[in-house]
C-alpha cells in the first residue's frame, strides 16, 4: 500500500543561477554541506513532489522517492545535471521516517535503544539528456541502551523533528550512538563516494 508523505510545496526556483550546471534536488542543509565540500558549484531545488511511504519496502521507498525528485528537478533544470537523494532507516524491516512530533521521536529511541538499524539513502543521479541512475546505500548504526533522560538530553541539543529516525549523527552522536559502519555521510543523507564518483566519471566540476 502506497501511503503519501509531507509535500514540500515549493516551485521551481532557476532565476540567477539558471546557467547552473548541476543541481542539488534536496532541501537538505546536511545534503548541501556534503556536496559543497566535494569542491563543485551548484544550484539547490526543493522538490514538489508526491513522496511514498512503502512501510514494508524501505529500498523501494528511497529509490522511488529520490527518482521523483531527480525527475522533478529536472523538469527545472533540463540542461543541468542532477544530484537528488531519500533517506529513511530501515528498522526490523519497516521504513521509519521523520517523527510527526516529539512523542513520536521518543517512541523511535525507545525502539532502537540497544539495537541496529541500518539507513538507506537512495541516490538518483541524472546527467543532462539522460535517464536518472539510481544507486542505493546503506550504512548500519547501533545505538546505546538509553534511559529516558538520555533521551531528553539529546532532545535539548538537537532537533529531532527534521531528520530520518530523530537523529543527526553529525551532532552530539556520542550520546545515542554506541557504533555505525558504513559510509557516514549516507547516514548524514547524501552518500559521498558515490556522488563523487560520478561526477568524476561525468566530468562535471571539480570534485576531487
Amino acid at each position: 500500500m502506497r501511503e503519501r508523505c509531507q509535500v514540500s510545496g515549493f516551485r521551481c526556483q532557476g532565476g540567477a543561477d539558471a546557467d547552473r550546471k548541476l543541481v542539488l534536488a534536496s532541501g537538505s542543509a546536511r545534503r548541501r554541506k556534503i556536496l559543497a565540500e566535494l569542491g563543485v558549484e551548484f544550484a539547490v531545488e526543493v522538490p514538489d513532489v508526491e513522496e511514498v511511504c512503502l512501510a514494508a519496502d524501505p529500498r523501494a521507498t528511497v529509490c522511488e522517492n529520490a527518482r521523483r525528485k531527480a525527475d522533478w528537478a529536472t523538469g527545472c533544470w533540463p540542461d543541468a545535471a542532477v544530484v537528488a537523494a531519500d533517506t529513511v532507516i530501515d528498522f526490523r524491516g519497516r521504513a521509519v521516517n521523520k517523527p510527526g512530533s516529539l512523542d513520536d521521536a521518543r517512541a523511535m529511541f525507545r525502539a532502537f535503544s540497544g539495537a541496529a538499524h541500518d539507513v538507506l539513502t537512495g541516490v538518483a543521479l541524472r546527467a543532462p539528456g539522460g535517464r536518472p541512475e539510481i544507486h542505493l546505500a546503506t550504512s548500519t548504526v547501533h545505538f546505546r541502551d538509553l534511559t529516558d533522560g538520555d533521551i531528553e538530553a539529546y532532545f535539548a541539543r538537537v532537533d529531532p523533528l527534521d531528520k530520518a529516525g530523530a537523529y543527526d549523527i553529525d551532532r552530539e552522536p556520542e550520546l545515542i550512538i554506541a557504533s555505525f559502519s558504513g559510509s557516514r555521510t549516507n547516514i548524514m543523507g547524501l552518500p559521498r563516494g558515490i556522488v563523487r564518483a560520478w561526477l568524476e566519471k561525468r566530468e562535471i566540476g571539480a570534485a576531487g
